[in-house]
């Protein structure tokens, strides 16, 4: 089913844009017929059983990619090649194109398709690795002040390895010695309360 808002998408797309969108756009339905059109991020995609793919246009480029690469590519094998973005050329996800006969073949195309449709059905989903943050290192003044007030030790040890890090960036993000005091001192003062350091904005 084709959505209005993806009509209104391609047309005020730049002239070169246009023939590519609608091409990538007509391929979509021809290899699904069940596809839906969504707006997400304010570009358009694919979706059937989950987000198969997407395109968006740019100033000097068009681009198209799969939702789900990785397993995506294990199916295509060798031909994977000639449909993912290289390094240096992925725009969104996807692969940059400047002109329609930049795209590769449309049996190519399609079978991509329907095998990111297929592995939809199958309930098989791109695994997004979560990138944890390095754990919470107090810099030394912190750590030299809260063994000197038993209550602030006590309040940050408490405190998830987030809230640690509010109270670090914001000492480590002072750029003068006196700035930094300033907060050091009314880390302790905050901390001593038993205070996180968005206390303020708790209740709002």
């Amino acid at each position: 089913m084709k959505n209005p808002a993806v009509d209104a998408y391609i047309a005020k797309s730049a002239a070169f844009a246009r023939p590519i969108l609608t091409h990538l756009r007509s391929l979509m339905h021809k290899a699904c017929p069940k596809i839906q059109e969504t707006m997400k991020w304010n570009v358009p995609h694919f979706e059937h059983k989950g987000i198969v793919a997407g395109m968006a246009a740019f100033k000097q480029h068009a681009s198209f990619g799969f939702w789900n690469q990785r397993l995506l590519k294990e199916r295509l094998g060798k031909d994977a090649a000639r449909l993912f973005p290289k390094a240096g050329d992925a725009s969104m996800g996807g692969r940059r194109y400047t002109s329609r006969a930049e795209l590769p073949p449309d049996v190519l195309l399609i079978r991509a398709i329907k095998a990111s449709v297929a592995l939809n059905q199958e309930g098989l989903r791109p695994v997004r690795e979560l990138r944890r943050k390095p754990p919470v290192k107090p810099p030394p003044y912190l750590v030299a002040a809260l063994r000197k007030n038993v209550k602030a030790k006590r309040t940050f040890g408490g405190f998830t390895p987030a809230q640690q890090r509010e109270y670090v960036e914001w000492l480590t993000e002072a750029k003068q010695a006196a700035t930094r005091e300033r907060r050091l001192a009314t880390t302790i003062e905050w901390l001593a309360q038993g205070k996180k350091r968005n206390w303020k904005y708790q209740n709002c």
